[in-house]
């Protein structure tokens, strides 16, 4: 049973600027996934049949929104549709690379309904500056889901 996305991972990108996919995600994203940018200065990973659903209700967001047609074209255009290798690698292109700033060590975390690739030094200077707000974010959680 797909209990989500769930984890966190460190693999390298290969000389071919490859990444191997861990190997608990990848039957979620063998049929294939789109790579974008993500908040934070990540990349975000999709399954193909997530991201389509994702871009389903972005579209509702009326066009006569300066904000929605700046997100959107922010997303669609570094977006990457791929389908992972037998070995689950997946080629991260140089724009989204230099985004993200990803050289070789990478950190692959699962975020529920999709995956993030971080550079390994920027996922931990995150995770340290969130670790003081992580129990003070728990009050702002609805209701019944903690």
């Amino acid at each position: 049973m797909f209990l989500g996305f769930l984890g966190t991972y460190t693999p390298r990108l290969d000389d071919k600027n490859r990444l191997v996919l861990p190997s608990r995600f990848r039957e979620q994203l063998a049929d294939g996934l789109v790579i974008t940018r993500g908040q934070e200065r990540c990349l975000c990973v999709w399954p193909a049949d997530g991201f389509r659903a994702a871009t389903e209700q972005l579209s509702a967001a009326p066009l006569t929104s300066k904000a929605a047609r700046d997100y959107l074209r922010v997303l669609f255009a570094g977006a990457h549709d791929e389908v992972p290798d037998k070995q689950g690698r997946v080629t991260v292109p140089h724009p989204l690379r230099e985004y993200a700033g990803l050289v070789r060590d990478c950190a692959v975390i699962g975020a529920n309904t999709r995956v993030e690739i971080w550079s390994a030094e920027a996922w931990e200077r995150y995770l340290a500056a969130q670790e003081d707000s992580f129990s003070a974010l728990s009050q702002e959680v609805p209701p019944g889901l903690l």
